[in-house]
């Protein structure tokens, strides 16, 4: 079965050669992304891998469909950059669902832990030898509340994180989980009372925009934002606005709404054409990292090993618990209870 990998890097590549030509795979390696001017690069393949950043809408589906492709693979949890609902019935697709949610989530209290330390700045400033603490003064984490928007096991690993801390944790999901020292609330109620907010939900169309300008309004002056997750949820001309009024006391992004064609490139000898990321970028109480969150051996190894189990399993013809499937409309909780294909 042959497989085209697109949107490879380096560290990809290294984590998925060792099951090459293993399991009668053979991957072939792109680093151009997947889009309508790419797909034919997928003409002979069995499968496709894509990660976050690929454009796998109709017009691509039905171009991977032609080509004879079967399977669309996602090396990523994540799955809005794939038209499911369109793929139904004609390529199957699976994702990773969970590979290190530690990653993720000790990820999102690093930056919180830089932000508000002033780690970054004492950083720079010790390297041209300028070891003064004005401007350094940070504040403690014990006692403060946490509002953690999705708690999934990346959320859920961030709150336990949060509660070692000290701090208090209040949570908002459709589908609470039981927690001894979670207390769940309507997201205006958490968005009142919480003085981080994190984000560990999935990008779907009910989400996106989450945090826009009348949540932002709704939140404590001088709040923490962070956002590990996708980079949609926050409306991202209206963080800067909040950031400008002072509203929002510090931003923590790993994600960017508009970073398909930004993030995972060296762009250090181009000019920035996006001005609310170029203006992000330059706040003082900004932290932008560029979706590296999930960028941890161990992630990498359990990404390239279940990805493989569900090529595998796709090949031998049996049902794999991780398909994505649009036939009951409810596109992941439906596998709790599958017993068929989906198609």
């Amino acid at each position: 079965m042959k497989v085209t990998f697109f949107d490879s890097k380096p560290y990809d590549i290294a984590s998925f050669e060792k099951y090459d030509r293993q399991n009668g795979l053979e991957f072939r390696f792109y680093e151009t992304k997947l889009n309508e001017d790419t797909v034919n690069l997928a003409a002979g393949s069995d499968a496709v891998c894509v990660f976050v950043n690929d454009t796998v809408n109709a017009a691509v589906i039905d171009a991977l469909y032609k080509n004879g492709v079967r399977l669309i693979a996602l090396r990523s949890a994540g799955y809005n950059n794939v038209d499911v609902k369109h793929a139904f019935g004609k390529i199957h697709v699976v994702h990773v669902p969970a590979y290190s949610p530690y990653s993720v989530a000790e990820h999102a209290m690093a930056l919180l832990l830089t932000s508000v330390r002033r780690i970054h700045k004492a950083y720079n400033r010790t390297r041209d030898n300028n070891f003064s603490l004005n401007g350094l003064i940070g504040f403690d984490l014990h006692g403060k509340t946490v509002g953690v928007i999705g708690t999934g096991k990346i959320g859920r690993i961030f709150a336990d994180i949060c509660h070692g801390f000290g701090m208090n944790v209040l949570a908002y999901d459709k589908y609470p989980s039981e927690s001894s020292f979670i207390k769940y609330l309507p997201l205006d109620e958490l968005l009142e009372k919480s003085d981080i907010v994190s984000l560990h939900c999935p990008l779907t169309e009910e989400t996106r925009h989450l945090i826009d300008s009348a949540a932002i309004a709704r939140m404590k002056k001088g709040v923490v934002v962070i956002n590990t997750s996708r980079g949609a949820l926050i409306d991202a001309e209206a963080l800067l606005e909040g950031i400008k009024q002072r509203q929002i006391g510090a931003a923590c992004l790993d994600v960017y709404e508009e970073e398909a064609d930004i993030f995972f490139e060296d762009r250090s000898g181009h000019i920035l054409a996006d001005d609310v990321l170029a203006r992000l970028i330059t706040m003082p109480n900004v932290i932008v990292t560029s979706h590296q969150a999930y960028l941890t051996t161990e992630a990498l190894d359990s990404i390239a090993k279940t990805t493989v189990e569900n090529i595998v399993s796709f090949i031998n013809g049996d049902i794999c618990e991780n398909e994505l499937c649009y036939r009951c409309g409810n596109i992941e909780h439906c596998k709790k209870e599958r017993k068929n294909k989906c198609f």
